[in-house]
């Protein structure tokens, strides 16, 4: 207990002893520690005295400094300013001086204004006096040598008209003819179709001389047979060993033909055994007909025609036109307007169809009430052909307007291959009215002399007298000409107009 006691007592009193000693240690230190804080209080404010001067000197310094730079500012702007007073005035002088001197200008203008409306008024005068003496004179009135000058006026239009006609015609006629020129001879170069010129009878060559009793028959009865069998002639004559075959339509004439050559053949000529021939010979040309139109088609490269087309095609190879075979025509214009589509970059296929459809209605245009272009047009429309291909046959004959460039090319195509030389023939008699007519038309033109058709009628010179036409109303003349013909004639291909101008000069030495 009393150990207790004093362990107790004992911590107490070291407890107070440290207090008072930590205590003394702690009044130590705080009393130094105010005398270093006022030593540093001491310290800043001698600092910041120092700061303080030195910072009055710099800003002093820099307020000098500043005031010297507007000053130097303001005495640049007082200099500027002056400047631009000096050039202000010396602008008010200018102006001054212009305003002066543009008031002595209104003043001289209008003296001069004053002066221009006096000789004005003595110019008309002057004027009117004239035109009554050139009245007086003239023996015309004002409105009356109006008249003169418009009518000069107008002749020398229509003579510049007509030089701007000749000079627009040479110069689109060049280019025109140029690529016409191209397009055409390179179509009838790469163009080789064979030309054959029929005729209304056929031969058929004999064995013998004997054979032409046995054709003849006991009073006659083999020849009627074969004539009334097909519908032609035969011409027995003298001459030798052969008999002439004579008919209008060659399809009847080439099945007589095979038929007597098979009776020839055979040896065994009657009645009966003409007949089955005849027979035979039909059934023989149908098959020939077909394949001579499925070559055609095979030729031109136009394929898909209906088996009909392609008979009537064939049948074509024995009908003639003018002397020319209208199935070799018809391969020709194929060709020709295929290569001038081809030209020309538009439908080759369909140009080349209506080629070779286009005189389809020939083939049957003798049994069948109608022009053979309605018939072709009715028989293609038939069988299912375009309207393109439709309008190419019905307009190659100008009977409707073309509005397709391939039914110009078929309608061009026609016209080459039947005026070329020696494709058609043609009777003397219409010829002759044909060239007479070409004449008339440029004979009935006032200052034509003469008029001569030449070339087969291709072309019509025109002599005119030099003191009624010159040069630039005979290229007028030529058109006016040349429209005529177009509009009155009609005629295959084109026909050249030449107006010739000559002017003589005659002196005599006496």
């Amino acid at each position: 207990m009393w150990i207790l006691l004093a362990t107790i007592g004992g911590l107490l009193i070291g407890s107070i002893i440290g207090f008072a000693v930590r205590k003394y240690i702690a009044e130590s230190k705080i009393g130094s520690a105010e005398k270093e804080a006022e030593r540093i209080i001491n310290d800043a404010e001698k600092e910041a005295e120092s700061i303080k001067r030195e910072a009055t000197v710099e800003a002093k310094e820099k307020a000098h400094k500043i005031k010297d730079e507007v000053e130097e500012e303001c005495r640049e702007r007082r200099t500027e300013l002056q400047r631009f007073e000096n050039r202000l005035i010396k602008k008010e002088d200018n102006l001054e001086s212009k305003a002066e001197k543009l008031e002595a200008t209104k003043q001289e203008l209008e003296e001069r204004e004053e002066k221009i409306e006096s000789k004005e008024e003595e110019i008309n005068e002057l004027h009117q006096e004239q035109v009554e003496k050139l009245e007086e004179i003239a023996g015309l009135t004002t409105q009356e040598a109006k008249d003169v000058l418009l009518k000069r006026v107008e002749n020398e239009v229509e003579h510049e008209t007509a030089k701007l006609i000749k000079d627009l015609e040479s110069q689109a006629k060049e280019k025109a003819d140029k690529k016409a020129r191209e397009i055409i001879s390179t179509a009838i170069q790469r163009c080789a179709a064979d030309h054959v010129a029929e005729t209304t009878v056929s031969v058929v060559s004999l064995p013998n001389d004997e054979m032409k009793g046995r054709i003849i028959g006991r009073e006659g009865r083999n020849i009627r047979a074969l004539e009334s069998l097909t519908g032609i002639d035969l011409i027995i004559d003298d001459t030798p060993e052969a008999v002439i075959i004579s008919g209008f339509d060659p399809v009847k004439r080439e099945i007589a033909r095979i038929a007597l050559e098979k009776l020839i053949a055979d040896g065994r000529i009657h009645p009966a055994r003409i007949e089955e021939m005849v027979e035979k010979a039909k059934e023989e040309l149908d098959d020939k007909i077909y394949e001579v139109g499925e070559q055609a088609t095979f030729d031109t490269e136009v394929h898909g025609l209906d088996d009909e087309i392609i008979t009537l095609l064939g049948r074509l190879k024995y009908r003639t036109s003018y002397g020319q075979n209208v199935l070799q025509h018809s391969i020709e214009v194929s060709h020709l307007a295929g290569i001038m589509a081809a030209e020309l970059g538009v439908n080759v296929k369909v140009a080349k169809r209506a080629g070779l459809l286009h005189d389809l209605g020939k083939a049957v245009d003798h049994e069948i009430e109608g022009s053979h272009v309605q018939i072709g047009v009715d028989i293609a429309r038939k069988h299912g052909e375009k309207e393109e291909v439709l309008h190419a046959i019905e307009a190659h004959h100008g009977d409707v307007e073309t509005n397709s460039i391939e039914a110009v090319l078929v309608a061009a195509a026609d016209s080459v291959s039947a005026a070329r030389p020696g494709a058609r023939r043609e009777t003397l008699e219409s010829y002759i009215k044909r060239l007479e007519n070409l004449e008339n038309i440029a004979d009935s033109f006032d200052g034509v002399e003469k008029a001569y058709a030449i070339q087969a009628g291709r072309e019509v010179r025109i002599m005119v007298e030099p003191n009624q036409i010159d040069d630039a109303k005979a290229s007028k003349l030529a058109y006016d000409v040349s429209n005529e013909i177009e509009e009155d004639l009609d005629y295959p291909g084109q026909i050249k107009v030449t107006v010739v101008r000559e002017t003589r000069a005659i002196e005599y030495a006496k």
